[in-house]
């Protein structure tokens, strides 16, 4: 038998060994630069402290690295390489794509409600689903059923919602609320062929729609869990949120298949095929489930991303009033243009058509900056197969969660110039005219990620924002309620803003000498 003075010696050089180990575990060549560190525990001290601003936090920590690149290692999770670094970001998202697959920690945060769809699978599988959507993404009949959708939700809901809103008595609304129910409705109509009428305030919240939102609160506060482990317990024994989870989960998908399975006997009994993804899925043949997972993937991508950009935007032009009314202008200029040359497709909406909405510059650049500053996604994070060294020189150990952070990089001063804090046209008008979308570099300007994941619904989403704003700019001025709050952006699965965005609404009057004006202003005019 060992003394008990031997076993303890013995202890505490293993427990020194195991230190050691601990310190050498990432050493590389070149500085790494991250939050500071302690053996065993990592960064976990710090990570802690800074839990309810870790968007700023990194976003310091980035600024202040030569590289633009830090490391994150704490207890219970993953060692997380987070780069703002344009470079790297190519590295990984084009130049060394292979390696970095979204990876099992992701798919396994996102499984249970999108499956096998293509924003939860790598290899062949998402490059065959990849093949399928860039062909029906650039079909003719989709863009159409997108432009149709636009029109009839707008002209019937959204802006019969803020004449009501503007009414005397009408009280304040909640743009982000409305816009998230507006996008809501044209995915599901343009992805299932069906109308949730979300935005219709004389119909309660439809079932699908919540189950959405739960579950999406639910898995973003998974991917947030500073260790994994707790959720995958509460999954195991069915309980709590996980329950929860599994029971919005079995709403989506008994819902889908039910549409899935109607659609397919309508297919015998009525002449001509829809338009919708669905349906449209159906003819070439894939299985129900893929299906399934495919269409889900799709609303989860499309439900929030441009009402937080769209959220954003009228925040900021209630916060730039000169670019609000520069804005305007461009909207009014077109559309006299098209009322003198009577020249609108049979496909215009709201008077103007796609080429319409391309050519509006001063539209596209305070969309863009809107987006740089407030990303619809905060960050993106692959997981490396195997271990690489990232052009700026740090080292990635096979297994790291790699991270390249959108949010931050709108904030690089070494990206943007001193002036990155500042909300600026500039920097989008001064690019040529015919090369406004492609004029900055996606690995630069990731909103829409970049090499081969590079976002297929980039011009849907373009022409969804350009169609709104312009249908509710030219009718009404949005007054915020608080003028002196700055909103808190909370970056869960799709970025939102917290507390919502509550205005008042005011008819704006249109002038052909003056251009459009908001009807209180237009009184005072007249006295």
């Amino acid at each position: 038998m060992i003394p008990g003075s031997y076993m303890m010696f013995f202890q505490f050089v293993g427990c020194c060994l195991l230190l050691l180990l601990y310190s050498l575990r990432f050493r590389s060549s070149s500085p790494v630069h991250g939050p500071r560190s302690y053996p065993v525990i990592g960064c976990l001290v710090a990570f802690y402290e800074n839990r309810r601003r870790l968007l700023d936090w990194y976003t310091e920590m980035l600024s202040a690295s030569p590289t633009q690149t830090i490391v994150v290692d704490r207890l219970g999770a993953r060692r997380t390489v987070v780069t703002a670094n344009p470079v790297n970001v190519e590295h990984i998202l084009k130049g060394n794509f292979g390696n970095y697959p979204k990876g099992k920690p992701f798919t396994d945060v996102l499984g249970d409600l999108l499956g096998k769809g293509i924003f939860n699978v790598d290899g062949e599988m998402w490059y065959a689903q990849r093949k399928l959507v860039s062909h029906e993404f650039s079909a003719r009949t989709l863009r159409e059923l997108e432009v149709a959708v636009l029109e009839a939700e707008a002209l019937d809901r959204l802006v019969p919602a803020l004449e009501a809103a503007a009414e005397p008595g009408g009280g304040a609304v909640d743009m982000q609320d409305v816009l998230r129910r507006f996008a809501f409705d044209v995915i599901c109509r343009v992805s299932l062929g069906v109308d949730p009428g979300c935005l219709d305030p004389a119909l309660p919240a439809p079932r699908l729609a919540t189950a959405f939102d739960a579950a999406a609160g639910i898995i973003a506060r998974r991917g947030a869990a500073p260790v994994a482990a707790v959720w995958k317990i509460k999954r195991a024994l069915d309980i709590g949120s996980e329950r929860r989870l599994r029971e919005e989960v079995k709403v989506i998908h008994e819902a889908v298949m039910d549409l899935i399975r109607s659609r397919k006997k309508e297919r015998f009994l009525v002449n001509g095929a829809r338009n919708d993804l669905l349906s449209r899925m159906i003819e070439c043949g894939y299985a129900d489930e893929e299906i399934r997972d495919m269409v889900i993937s799709f609303i989860m991508a499309g439900r929030d991303t441009t009402s937080s950009a769209l959220t954003w935007f009228f925040w900021l032009l209630m916060r730039h009033r000169d670019v609000e009314r520069d804005v305007l202008d461009e909207i009014t200029s077109m559309r006299q243009q098209q009322q003198q040359g009577s020249s609108s497709s049979s496909n215009a909406v709201e008077g103007f058509d796609l080429d319409d909405f391309r050519r509006m510059r001063v539209l596209h650049a305070a969309l863009s900056e809107t987006m740089r500053l407030y990303p619809p996604v905060a960050w993106d994070s692959k997981h490396a197969a195997a271990a690489d060294v990232l052009p700026d020189g740090t080292r990635v150990g096979a297994g790291d969660r790699v991270t390249y952070f959108q949010y931050g990089m709108g904030r690089m001063e070494a990206i943007w110039g001193s002036d990155a804090g500042d909300f600026s046209l500039d920097r989008w008008l001064a690019l040529p005219s015919d090369g406004m979308a492609g004029g900055v570099s996606p690995f630069k300007y990731p909103v829409f990620q970049g090499g081969p994941r590079t976002c297929l619904g980039r011009e849907m989403a373009f022409a969804q924002m350009k169609f709104v704003a312009c249908a509710v700019l030219r009718r009404f001025d949005l007054r915020p309620v608080d003028e002196g709050r700055t909103p808190l952006f909370l970056p869960l699965l799709t970025s939102h803003m917290a507390g919502g965005l509550n205005v008042t609404v005011r008819r704006r009057v249109e002038d052909a000498r003056h251009g459009t004006h908001d009807a209180a202003t237009t009184a005072g005019k007249t006295h």
